[in-house]
């Protein structure tokens, strides 16, 4: 069996052929059956199904999470992650389009799996649960998931043809002021209005926004501002949503936060905490090399992707806790046109369209012809880990 780039390229768009019946089912079953974060159980119970019977070694609650999983096939370095993502929106079901994530990475795995052959090197499917807030990827990269990884390969469905993803770092925090409670009227002079110190936070966050850089920003909603109007409030909640361009930039807003919290609650006499209360995504770091060499591919199909619209910022993943440690893939290929949204039924809607069928089998075509170039193309990986920072040091 001829091993040259060409050979396998034609190998994997075979074995991609010969499961895209297979694949829109997967997609159509999921979309279907929508479970929200850390509660995909049936989502995973389908995915890691097919991927036994392929032939991978499959090993659930990693780590520690009943709905994450890996499956692998081959053995050693170089190794290739194919991440999966398959939690659905409260109230909108796969309007983010995961449905259709998860079945492009299981068809790239088994695809570049089949492809290849017994040819050195590692195919590990990632099931990364929660991207809706609960940060699967994020726990499973500190867990240590993606320590023998060479690189990360997924996509996103969208309204754009972008060749990557421009996310931003983000994390909310609990900010709790503490006070004393008192009769408005009968003691006045006794309540210290926590209510009161919580409203002045958000005033002072107003003020700041119009400093901040492009693409940070401060979102908060009070979650407890007392229990009676005939009671001054003796406590007084909010959370507040942090984003930023970068993750540096994240930390910096989260100073300003604590500065911001910690001078209110001294001018009103006050005591205030102020903790996390999400898990961080960190900031997508693009792999160039291997989001071009993905573009090249996906192009056979006709779907030409460009770089995002300068200054336009589409949320936040977890694939940016990833993309800290390995070389990573983030492009969105587009199942509607541009002035739809994700995250509405009406792309909840286009996810069971034609196109987006057409689009599944181009993307993981493309997805899979990526992952075997990652195992086989030394100059591949050693540009990829150049551009991103240095390798590790050794395999554990």
């Amino acid at each position: 069996m001829s091993s040259t780039p060409d050979a396998v390229h034609h190998r994997v768009r075979q074995e991609v052929a010969a499961r895209t019946d297979l694949l829109w089912e997967v997609a159509s079953a999921l979309h279907a059956d929508p479970e929200c974060a850390f509660a995909e159980h049936r989502a995973a119970a389908l995915l890691t199904g097919e991927l036994r019977r392929a032939g991978f070694d499959v090993r659930q609650d990693v780590p520690g999470l009943p709905t994450a999983f890996t499956a692998r096939a081959g053995g050693g370095r170089p190794t290739v992650a194919l991440l999966l993502e398959y939690d659905a929106l409260p109230g909108l079901g796969h309007a983010c389009g995961h449905h259709l994530i998860a079945a492009a990475g299981l068809g790239a795995a088994l695809a570049a799996h089949a492809a290849r052959g017994d040819a050195p090197g590692t195919v590990l499917a990632v099931g990364t649960p929660a991207e809706e807030g609960g940060g699967g990827k994020a726990l499973e990269a500190e867990a240590g998931v993606f320590d023998e990884v060479d690189a990360a390969l997924m996509f996103h469905p969208g309204v754009h043809d972008w060749v990557r993803a421009p996310l931003t770092a983000q994390e909310q925090y609990r900010v709790g002021f503490h006070g004393r409670a008192a009769h408005p009227t009968g003691n006045p002079t006794e309540g210290i209005d926590a209510l009161a110190a919580l409203i002045e936070l958000f005033n002072v966050l107003a003020g700041l926004t119009h400093r901040l850089p492009e693409a940070s920003h401060v979102q908060g909603i009070i979650t407890h501002g007392g229990t009676a109007t005939n009671i001054v409030p003796e406590y007084a909640e909010g959370v507040f949503g942090l984003r930023a361009a970068t993750t540096g930039a994240l930390d910096d807003l989260a100073g300003r936060l604590r500065t911001a919290a910690a001078g209110v609650a001294q001018a009103t006499g006050t005591t205030v905490t102020v903790e996390r209360a999400t898990v961080r995504y960190e900031h997508f770091r693009d792999s160039e090399p291997l989001s071009a060499r993905f573009a090249a591919h996906l192009s056979r199909a006709g779907i030409d992707l460009t770089p995002p619209t300068p200054g336009v910022y589409l949320g936040s993943s977890d694939i940016g806790n990833v993309s800290g440690l390995v070389p990573a893939i983030h492009p969105f290929v587009a199942i509607m046109d541009a002035d739809g949204s994700d995250h509405t039924p009406e792309f909840a809607e286009a996810g069971l369209s034609e196109r987006a069928r057409g689009v599944l089998a181009s993307v993981t075509e493309a997805l899979a012809c990526t992952a075997v170039d990652v195992l086989a193309d030394d100059p591949l990986r050693t540009a990829a880990w150049r551009a991103h920072g240095p390798a590790p040091v050794a395999v554990r």
